[in-house]
Protein backbone atom coordinates (compact mmCIF):
# COMPACT_ATOMS: atom_id res chain seq x y z
CA UNK A 1 0.00 0.00 0.00
CA UNK A 2 1.45 3.50 -1.13
CA UNK A 3 2.39 6.03 1.71
CA UNK A 4 0.77 9.01 -0.32
CA UNK A 5 -2.67 9.91 -1.56
CA UNK A 6 -3.88 9.55 -5.24
CA UNK A 7 -6.84 10.91 -6.93
CA UNK A 8 -8.80 7.64 -6.21
CA UNK A 9 -7.34 6.37 -2.46
CA UNK A 10 -5.92 7.09 0.36
CA UNK A 11 -1.91 6.65 1.50
CA UNK A 12 -0.69 5.00 4.37
CA UNK A 13 0.24 7.80 6.21
CA UNK A 14 -3.48 9.70 5.85
CA UNK A 15 -5.16 6.37 7.11
CA UNK A 16 -2.44 6.04 10.56
CA UNK A 17 -3.47 10.29 11.15
CA UNK A 18 -7.11 9.37 10.79
CA UNK A 19 -7.63 6.48 12.81
CA UNK A 20 -4.68 7.66 15.89
CA UNK A 21 -6.98 10.55 15.60
CA UNK A 22 -10.29 9.22 15.80
CA UNK A 23 -9.20 6.51 18.81
CA UNK A 24 -7.47 9.89 20.91
CA UNK A 25 -11.03 11.84 20.44
CA UNK A 26 -12.98 8.89 21.27
CA UNK A 27 -10.61 8.71 24.45
CA UNK A 28 -10.33 12.45 25.17
CA UNK A 29 -14.39 13.02 24.87
CA UNK A 30 -15.55 10.11 28.11
CA UNK A 31 -12.36 11.17 30.38
CA UNK A 32 -13.58 15.53 30.13
CA UNK A 33 -17.24 14.02 30.15
CA UNK A 34 -16.61 11.78 33.46
CA UNK A 35 -13.81 14.38 35.20
CA UNK A 36 -16.42 17.03 34.91
CA UNK A 37 -19.22 15.29 36.38
CA UNK A 38 -16.74 14.57 39.51
CA UNK A 39 -15.33 18.04 39.44
CA UNK A 40 -18.97 19.86 39.63
CA UNK A 41 -19.24 17.76 42.95
CA UNK A 42 -16.01 18.69 44.15
CA UNK A 43 -17.09 22.54 43.74
CA UNK A 44 -20.53 22.16 45.08
CA UNK A 45 -19.92 23.61 48.94
CA UNK A 46 -22.92 21.46 49.70
CA UNK A 47 -21.43 18.13 48.59
CA UNK A 48 -18.31 16.13 50.87
CA UNK A 49 -15.46 15.54 49.57
CA UNK A 50 -12.60 13.16 50.03
CA UNK A 51 -9.34 13.55 48.99
CA UNK A 52 -10.13 10.17 46.50
CA UNK A 53 -12.54 12.17 44.76
CA UNK A 54 -10.15 14.94 43.76
CA UNK A 55 -7.39 12.80 43.06
CA UNK A 56 -9.46 10.86 40.97
CA UNK A 57 -10.49 13.75 39.08
CA UNK A 58 -7.62 14.98 39.28
CA UNK A 59 -6.19 11.94 37.71
CA UNK A 60 -8.88 11.98 34.92
CA UNK A 61 -8.59 15.63 33.83
CA UNK A 62 -4.79 15.25 33.65
CA UNK A 63 -5.12 12.41 31.11
CA UNK A 64 -8.24 14.17 29.45
CA UNK A 65 -5.55 17.37 29.21
CA UNK A 66 -2.36 15.23 28.19
CA UNK A 67 -4.48 13.07 25.48
CA UNK A 68 -5.95 16.63 24.26
CA UNK A 69 -2.63 18.26 23.75
CA UNK A 70 -2.06 15.70 21.55
CA UNK A 71 -4.46 15.29 19.73
CA UNK A 72 -3.81 19.43 18.77
CA UNK A 73 -0.03 18.47 17.21
CA UNK A 74 -1.51 15.12 15.55
CA UNK A 75 -4.06 17.57 13.89
CA UNK A 76 -1.82 20.21 12.62
CA UNK A 77 0.91 17.76 11.71
CA UNK A 78 -2.59 15.75 9.71
CA UNK A 79 -3.41 19.05 7.93
CA UNK A 80 0.45 20.06 7.15
CA UNK A 81 0.00 16.37 5.57
CA UNK A 82 -3.44 16.79 3.86
CA UNK A 83 -1.80 20.23 2.14
CA UNK A 84 1.01 19.01 0.68
CA UNK A 85 -0.83 15.74 -0.78
CA UNK A 86 -3.58 14.35 -3.29
CA UNK A 87 -7.29 14.96 -2.24
CA UNK A 88 -8.64 12.11 -3.11
CA UNK A 89 -12.19 12.46 -5.09
CA UNK A 90 -15.59 12.18 -4.03
CA UNK A 91 -17.19 9.16 -5.33
CA UNK A 92 -20.40 10.84 -4.76
CA UNK A 93 -19.32 13.81 -6.40
CA UNK A 94 -22.50 14.02 -9.24
CA UNK A 95 -24.31 13.83 -5.87
CA UNK A 96 -24.14 17.79 -5.41
CA UNK A 97 -26.12 18.78 -2.15
CA UNK A 98 -24.53 15.60 -0.71
CA UNK A 99 -20.98 16.10 -1.44
CA UNK A 100 -22.01 19.83 -0.17
CA UNK A 101 -22.40 18.59 2.75
CA UNK A 102 -19.51 15.92 3.20
CA UNK A 103 -17.22 18.89 2.43
CA UNK A 104 -19.02 21.56 4.81
CA UNK A 105 -18.10 18.74 7.49
CA UNK A 106 -14.71 17.94 6.68
CA UNK A 107 -13.79 21.84 7.03
CA UNK A 108 -15.96 21.65 10.31
CA UNK A 109 -14.11 18.42 11.29
CA UNK A 110 -10.15 19.59 11.16
CA UNK A 111 -11.31 23.20 12.67
CA UNK A 112 -12.35 21.61 15.81
CA UNK A 113 -9.40 19.39 16.00
CA UNK A 114 -7.49 22.16 16.41
CA UNK A 115 -9.86 24.65 18.08
CA UNK A 116 -11.10 21.84 20.68
CA UNK A 117 -7.65 21.16 22.27
CA UNK A 118 -6.02 24.62 21.45
CA UNK A 119 -8.48 26.53 23.83
CA UNK A 120 -8.29 23.80 26.44
CA UNK A 121 -4.47 24.36 26.47
CA UNK A 122 -5.31 28.27 26.94
CA UNK A 123 -7.57 27.67 29.15
CA UNK A 124 -5.59 25.43 31.26
CA UNK A 125 -2.14 27.91 31.03
CA UNK A 126 -4.54 30.98 31.78
CA UNK A 127 -6.06 29.44 35.35
CA UNK A 128 -3.87 28.18 38.43
CA UNK A 129 -3.78 24.93 39.67
CA UNK A 130 -5.32 21.76 39.53
CA UNK A 131 -4.71 18.69 37.43
CA UNK A 132 -1.18 19.24 35.37
CA UNK A 133 -0.51 18.22 31.73
CA UNK A 134 1.71 14.89 32.10
CA UNK A 135 4.91 16.04 30.25
CA UNK A 136 8.24 17.66 31.48
CA UNK A 137 7.73 20.82 29.16
CA UNK A 138 6.36 22.93 31.83
CA UNK A 139 2.22 23.90 32.05
CA UNK A 140 2.18 27.65 30.91
CA UNK A 141 2.41 29.36 27.56
CA UNK A 142 3.93 31.99 25.92
CA UNK A 143 2.29 35.06 26.09
CA UNK A 144 -0.45 33.52 27.66
CA UNK A 145 -0.99 35.10 31.37
CA UNK A 146 -2.34 33.77 34.32
CA UNK A 147 -5.96 35.72 34.29
CA UNK A 148 -9.08 34.01 35.76
CA UNK A 149 -11.32 36.40 32.79
CA UNK A 150 -9.29 34.73 30.04
CA UNK A 151 -9.84 31.28 31.98
CA UNK A 152 -13.43 31.64 31.66
CA UNK A 153 -13.44 33.10 28.17
CA UNK A 154 -11.59 30.24 26.79
CA UNK A 155 -13.49 27.67 29.28
CA UNK A 156 -16.41 28.53 27.64
CA UNK A 157 -15.03 28.35 23.55
CA UNK A 158 -13.69 25.18 24.64
CA UNK A 159 -17.47 23.92 25.76
CA UNK A 160 -19.29 25.12 22.39
CA UNK A 161 -16.25 23.96 20.25
CA UNK A 162 -16.98 20.50 21.63
CA UNK A 163 -20.45 20.76 20.92
CA UNK A 164 -19.32 21.51 17.33
CA UNK A 165 -16.71 18.41 17.41
CA UNK A 166 -19.16 16.27 18.79
CA UNK A 167 -22.01 16.96 15.98
CA UNK A 168 -19.34 17.07 12.81
CA UNK A 169 -18.10 13.77 14.47
CA UNK A 170 -21.76 12.32 14.30
CA UNK A 171 -22.63 13.68 10.67
CA UNK A 172 -19.18 12.65 9.58
CA UNK A 173 -19.78 8.93 10.87
CA UNK A 174 -23.75 9.34 9.77
CA UNK A 175 -22.25 9.95 6.16
CA UNK A 176 -19.48 6.99 6.45
CA UNK A 177 -22.16 4.25 6.98
CA UNK A 178 -24.98 5.89 4.95
CA UNK A 179 -22.31 5.49 1.83
CA UNK A 180 -21.25 1.70 3.15
CA UNK A 181 -25.15 0.09 4.04
CA UNK A 182 -26.92 2.00 1.83
CA UNK A 183 -25.27 3.00 -1.47
CA UNK A 184 -22.69 0.15 -0.89
CA UNK A 185 -20.29 2.45 -2.67
CA UNK A 186 -16.34 2.57 -1.57
CA UNK A 187 -16.19 5.93 0.60
CA UNK A 188 -15.53 3.70 3.84
CA UNK A 189 -13.47 1.10 2.60
CA UNK A 190 -10.74 3.39 1.00
CA UNK A 191 -10.00 4.36 4.59
CA UNK A 192 -9.84 1.24 6.01
CA UNK A 193 -6.15 -0.18 6.41
CA UNK A 194 -5.01 -2.24 3.52
CA UNK A 195 -5.20 -1.86 -0.16
CA UNK A 196 -8.77 -0.88 -1.62
CA UNK A 197 -10.12 -1.43 -4.71
CA UNK A 198 -12.38 1.98 -4.64
CA UNK A 199 -13.18 2.95 -8.60
CA UNK A 200 -12.08 6.53 -10.27
CA UNK A 201 -14.06 9.05 -8.67
CA UNK A 202 -15.54 11.07 -11.17
CA UNK A 203 -14.11 14.31 -12.25
CA UNK A 204 -15.15 17.44 -10.06
CA UNK A 205 -14.11 20.77 -8.92
CA UNK A 206 -13.61 22.00 -5.35
CA UNK A 207 -15.34 25.19 -4.40
CA UNK A 208 -14.49 27.16 -1.56
CA UNK A 209 -18.42 27.20 -0.74
CA UNK A 210 -18.30 24.77 2.02
CA UNK A 211 -15.30 26.38 3.90
CA UNK A 212 -17.76 29.73 3.81
CA UNK A 213 -20.59 27.77 4.97
CA UNK A 214 -18.00 26.39 7.24
CA UNK A 215 -17.49 29.34 8.64
CA UNK A 216 -21.10 30.41 8.39
CA UNK A 217 -21.75 27.68 11.19
CA UNK A 218 -18.92 28.60 13.37
CA UNK A 219 -20.34 32.17 13.63
CA UNK A 220 -23.73 31.20 14.44
CA UNK A 221 -22.14 28.77 17.07
CA UNK A 222 -20.25 31.44 18.86
CA UNK A 223 -23.30 33.98 18.57
CA UNK A 224 -25.87 31.33 20.05
CA UNK A 225 -23.27 31.11 22.89
CA UNK A 226 -23.35 34.41 23.45
CA UNK A 227 -26.71 34.86 23.86
CA UNK A 228 -27.19 32.15 25.81
CA UNK A 229 -24.37 33.34 28.55
CA UNK A 230 -21.63 31.08 28.03
CA UNK A 231 -19.07 33.69 27.94
CA UNK A 232 -20.60 35.54 31.26
CA UNK A 233 -18.66 35.45 34.45
CA UNK A 234 -19.36 32.48 36.24
CA UNK A 235 -15.94 32.65 38.34
CA UNK A 236 -17.28 34.31 41.29
CA UNK A 237 -18.78 32.45 44.73
CA UNK A 238 -22.54 32.36 44.67
CA UNK A 239 -22.76 32.51 49.03
CA UNK A 240 -24.33 36.28 49.03
CA UNK A 241 -21.97 38.79 49.82
CA UNK A 242 -22.81 41.70 52.18
CA UNK A 243 -20.20 44.78 52.30
CA UNK A 244 -18.52 45.36 55.51
CA UNK A 245 -19.43 48.38 57.26
CA UNK A 246 -16.74 51.02 57.42
CA UNK A 247 -14.44 51.79 60.04
CA UNK A 248 -12.97 54.16 62.23
CA UNK A 249 -9.36 54.79 62.21
CA UNK A 250 -6.52 56.86 62.83
CA UNK A 251 -4.68 55.74 59.45
CA UNK A 252 -6.88 55.30 56.47
CA UNK A 253 -6.33 52.39 53.60
CA UNK A 254 -6.40 54.21 50.57
CA UNK A 255 -5.38 51.29 48.28
CA UNK A 256 -4.81 47.87 49.29
CA UNK A 257 -4.75 44.09 48.60
CA UNK A 258 -4.89 41.08 50.73
CA UNK A 259 -4.38 37.62 49.41
CA UNK A 260 -3.62 34.10 50.06
CA UNK A 261 -1.89 31.50 47.61
CA UNK A 262 -2.59 27.95 48.15
CA UNK A 263 -1.27 24.78 46.98
CA UNK A 264 -3.09 22.41 44.89
CA UNK A 265 -1.91 19.09 43.52
CA UNK A 266 1.48 20.64 43.73
CA UNK A 267 0.37 23.64 41.77
CA UNK A 268 0.18 27.33 43.30
CA UNK A 269 -3.23 28.20 43.02
CA UNK A 270 -3.49 32.53 44.04
CA UNK A 271 -6.56 34.41 45.47
CA UNK A 272 -7.66 37.57 46.82
CA UNK A 273 -10.53 39.38 49.40
CA UNK A 274 -11.94 42.47 48.05
CA UNK A 275 -13.78 43.54 51.15
CA UNK A 276 -11.83 44.12 54.49
CA UNK A 277 -11.29 47.00 56.70
CA UNK A 278 -8.41 47.57 58.55
CA UNK A 279 -8.44 50.00 61.89
CA UNK A 280 -5.09 51.37 62.54
CA UNK A 281 -3.42 53.13 65.60
CA UNK A 282 0.05 53.73 64.76
CA UNK A 283 3.34 56.04 65.85
CA UNK A 284 6.26 55.26 64.87
CA UNK A 285 8.81 54.86 68.21
CA UNK A 286 12.59 56.59 68.33
CA UNK A 287 13.42 53.24 70.58
CA UNK A 288 11.73 49.36 69.28
CA UNK A 289 8.54 48.88 71.12
CA UNK A 290 4.99 48.90 70.91
CA UNK A 291 3.92 51.49 67.69
CA UNK A 292 0.33 51.13 68.09
CA UNK A 293 -2.38 48.29 67.03
CA UNK A 294 -4.34 47.18 64.27
CA UNK A 295 -7.74 45.79 63.99
CA UNK A 296 -8.53 43.61 60.55
CA UNK A 297 -11.99 42.67 59.74
CA UNK A 298 -12.04 40.17 56.35
CA UNK A 299 -15.28 39.39 54.34
CA UNK A 300 -14.67 35.94 53.93
CA UNK A 301 -17.32 35.55 50.98
CA UNK A 302 -15.23 38.64 49.12
CA UNK A 303 -12.44 35.92 48.07
CA UNK A 304 -12.19 34.96 44.79
CA UNK A 305 -9.70 32.27 44.60
CA UNK A 306 -10.26 30.82 39.95
CA UNK A 307 -12.11 27.35 39.98
CA UNK A 308 -12.49 26.70 43.43
CA UNK A 309 -13.83 29.66 45.75
CA UNK A 310 -17.27 27.85 45.54
CA UNK A 311 -15.31 24.79 47.27
CA UNK A 312 -13.54 27.97 49.67
CA UNK A 313 -16.41 28.48 50.80
CA UNK A 314 -18.15 25.27 51.78
CA UNK A 315 -18.44 23.80 55.16
CA UNK A 316 -15.39 22.15 55.17
CA UNK A 317 -13.09 24.69 54.37
CA UNK A 318 -14.00 28.41 55.31
CA UNK A 319 -17.40 27.86 55.94
CA UNK A 320 -18.78 30.84 54.97
CA UNK A 321 -22.53 30.70 55.35
CA UNK A 322 -21.50 30.42 59.41
CA UNK A 323 -18.18 32.63 60.01
CA UNK A 324 -19.01 35.29 57.29
CA UNK A 325 -15.52 37.13 58.43
CA UNK A 326 -12.06 36.84 59.85
CA UNK A 327 -10.70 38.85 62.00
CA UNK A 328 -6.83 40.07 62.83
CA UNK A 329 -6.31 41.94 65.88
CA UNK A 330 -3.02 42.51 66.77
CA UNK A 331 -0.62 45.00 68.26
CA UNK A 332 2.24 46.70 66.18
CA UNK A 333 5.54 46.55 67.52
CA UNK A 334 9.19 48.17 66.20
CA UNK A 335 12.15 45.82 66.09
CA UNK A 336 15.43 45.98 65.49
CA UNK A 337 15.15 44.81 62.06
CA UNK A 338 11.43 45.92 61.09
CA UNK A 339 7.95 45.90 62.15
CA UNK A 340 5.51 43.13 63.03
CA UNK A 341 1.73 42.55 64.18
CA UNK A 342 1.39 40.12 66.87
CA UNK A 343 -1.56 38.99 67.90
CA UNK A 344 -4.53 36.21 67.28
CA UNK A 345 -6.01 35.60 63.78
CA UNK A 346 -9.32 34.12 64.02
CA UNK A 347 -10.76 31.87 61.08
CA UNK A 348 -14.07 29.98 61.48
CA UNK A 349 -14.36 29.42 65.25
CA UNK A 350 -10.63 28.81 65.91
CA UNK A 351 -8.24 31.87 67.30
CA UNK A 352 -4.29 31.32 67.37
CA UNK A 353 -1.81 34.03 68.12
CA UNK A 354 0.31 34.76 64.98
CA UNK A 355 2.98 37.21 63.96
CA UNK A 356 3.03 38.99 60.45
CA UNK A 357 6.35 40.56 59.73
CA UNK A 358 6.40 43.74 57.76
CA UNK A 359 8.26 46.21 55.81
CA UNK A 360 7.14 49.91 56.53
CA UNK A 361 7.93 53.47 54.09
CA UNK A 362 6.88 56.22 56.25
CA UNK A 363 6.79 59.21 54.04
CA UNK A 364 4.78 62.15 56.16
CA UNK A 365 1.30 61.47 56.31
CA UNK A 366 1.50 58.43 53.73
CA UNK A 367 2.35 54.96 55.19
CA UNK A 368 3.00 51.86 52.56
CA UNK A 369 2.80 48.31 54.04
CA UNK A 370 3.98 45.10 52.51
CA UNK A 371 4.03 41.83 54.72
CA UNK A 372 3.69 38.03 54.20
CA UNK A 373 3.71 35.17 56.99
CA UNK A 374 2.40 30.80 56.45
CA UNK A 375 -0.45 29.42 58.05
CA UNK A 376 -1.09 25.81 58.25
CA UNK A 377 -5.11 25.39 57.37
CA UNK A 378 -5.07 22.41 59.63
CA UNK A 379 -4.87 24.58 62.86
CA UNK A 380 -8.18 26.40 61.90
CA UNK A 381 -10.02 23.44 60.85
CA UNK A 382 -9.97 24.51 56.96
CA UNK A 383 -9.85 21.30 55.04
CA UNK A 384 -10.25 18.63 57.58
CA UNK A 385 -11.34 16.55 54.97
CA UNK A 386 -7.94 15.98 53.33
CA UNK A 387 -5.88 15.21 56.20
CA UNK A 388 -2.96 15.30 53.92
CA UNK A 389 -1.18 17.26 51.38
CA UNK A 390 -1.78 15.20 48.20
CA UNK A 391 -4.21 17.23 46.78
CA UNK A 392 -4.24 20.36 49.16
CA UNK A 393 -0.98 21.11 50.97
CA UNK A 394 -1.00 22.53 54.79
CA UNK A 395 0.85 25.85 54.00
CA UNK A 396 -1.01 28.83 52.95
CA UNK A 397 0.73 31.88 52.16
CA UNK A 398 -1.20 35.55 53.02
CA UNK A 399 0.00 38.56 51.95
CA UNK A 400 -0.67 41.83 52.56
CA UNK A 401 0.19 45.13 50.55
CA UNK A 402 -1.53 48.79 51.31
CA UNK A 403 -1.04 52.40 51.20
CA UNK A 404 -2.48 54.52 54.60
CA UNK A 405 -2.89 58.03 54.92
CA UNK A 406 -2.67 59.52 58.42
CA UNK A 407 -6.25 61.06 59.36
CA UNK A 408 -6.31 65.09 59.99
Amino acid sequence: MPSTNTFSSYGSVTKTFHWLTALLIFTALPLGWIANDLAHAIYDPSVPTTEDDIARAARLFSLHKTVGVTVFFIALARILWAVIQTKPGLLNADNKPEAFAAETVHWMLYASLVLVPATGWIHHAAAEGFAPILWPFGQNLPFVPKSPELAEVTAGLHWLFIWVLAGSLALHIAGALKHHVIDKDSTLRRMLPGQSDAPEPPTQHHSSVPAVAALAVWVAVLTGGWFIGVFSDHSTATTDTAELTEVQSDWQVQDGNLSITITQLGSPVAGSFSDWTAAIAFENPAEPGLAGTVDVTIGITSLSLGTVTNQAMGADFFNSEQFPTAQFKADIYKTDTGYEARGPLTIRDKSMDVVLPFALDLQDNTATVSGQLELNRMDFDVGTSQPTEESLGFGVVVSVDLTAERQE
